[in-house]
């Protein structure tokens, strides 16, 4: 039995994992070098994707290539950035963002526009009007959840992600049923907006997708510390002083923003965020989420700018880079589950 003294102590004393390690100026040097190299491979990757197969037709294929590569960036980031605050919010590192539904409403929705609009209509809709329809909708769809979920307080995290569950089932429940009543040659039609494409990306709204991703991500790292304190649990957290039902309604429509735009700009990516998230942590190996975040997305930038070169001049457009990257990405989730197991 503790005694009072004994019990102070306890609750007074920081937990081991939010002291300074001992060897701190070393990890600060290899966190430095690998921030380092992962600049360097993103500044190779993009070299190699701006000249590779370019026959002195520079002042054609360099604008072009160069609007993909900002597309590409600005995805990559905010996919990164957005799995790497979930799962600290879920304490989870096998969760991204799509268990919550997101990529199930993105399929209705455009299911929804071809059945009633017509593919035809759809094909020659507004870029800026598409593109922002489909953000505000996945942010209102988030919104009314967290809202619902949250607004007492009453209700954990886990139930909010149990119930993300459930609404991506009915989601996709709907959408199959339309698939199924939908006329054939407008299926077709559906599918290239299904498949997330890299390739026909519409650079006309990159910039509005751009500024939103910015704002996210810097509204991320401004909330670095804070997620670095939510790493210890919830009880921990609220004793260090955090108000935890507002900052986690705050960091879930942060999330919600970085998803929706990456969603509406190319498409549902299921395991993007999962692979470049457990990347970063393995090669970080630091709870700070600022070195995490930062690296998550550079890994992410990689791995689409080098993916999309292999694509076009190896693969010559026989794929598409989200197969490719759901396929590896699935394989690597396999392999967390029975890594989680055996531990």
């Amino acid at each position: 039995m503790p005694t009072p003294d004994q019990a102070t102590r306890v609750v007074q004393e920081p937990p081991a994992s939010s002291l300074p390690p001992a060897d701190a100026p070393r990890r600060l040097s290899r966190t430095a070098w690998v921030l380092l190299g992962l600049s360097a491979l993103v500044l190779a990757s993009v070299a190699l994707f701006l000249t590779w197969g370019v026959d002195g037709h520079w002042d054609f294929a360099l604008p072009r290539r160069l609007e993909q590569v900002a597309a590409l960036a600005v995805v990559g980031t905010a996919i990164a950035v957005s799995t790497v605050v979930f799962q600290t919010l879920t304490h989870n590192r096998i969760l991204t963002p799509s268990i919550m539904g997101f990529d199930a409403l993105y399929a209705l929705f455009a299911t929804v526009l071809v059945f009633v609009l017509g593919s035809a209509a759809v094909e020659t809709m507004n870029p800026w009007v598409m593109f922002s329809s489909t953000t505000v909708l996945l942010l209102v769809g988030a919104t009314a959840l967290y809202r619902w979920m949250l607004g007492d307080g009453s209700r954990g995290l886990y139930t909010l992600v149990l119930m993300g569950v459930i609404a991506g089932t009915l989601f996709g429940s709907v959408q199959g049923f339309l698939v199924r009543i939908m006329d054939p040659n407008e299926f077709d039609s559906l599918l290239d907006q299904l498949l997330p494409s890299f390739g026909d990306l519409d650079t006309s709204v990159l910039a509005l997708a751009a500024a939103l991703m910015v704002t996210g991500v810097v509204l991320a790292f401004r909330l670095a510390p804070t997620l670095d304190v939510l790493t210890l649990g919830r009880e921990r957290a609220v004793t260090l002083g955090v108000d935890y039902r507002r900052t986690v309604t705050r960091l879930l429509m942060l999330v919600a923003l970085l998803v929706a735009v990456a969603t509406a700009l190319v498409g549902p990516v299921t395991f993007l965020g999962l692979l470049v998230a457990n990347l970063a942590y393995q090669v970080t190996r630091t709870h700070r989420h600022v070195v995490t975040m930062v690296a998550a997305s550079l890994i992410a930038v990689v791995a689409l700018v080098l993916g999309q070169a292999l694509l076009q001049h190896v693969l010559h457009f026989n794929a598409t880079l989200g197969s490719i990257i759901n396929l590896v990405g699935g394989v690597y989730f396999i392999l967390l589950i029975l890594r989680e197991a055996r531990a």
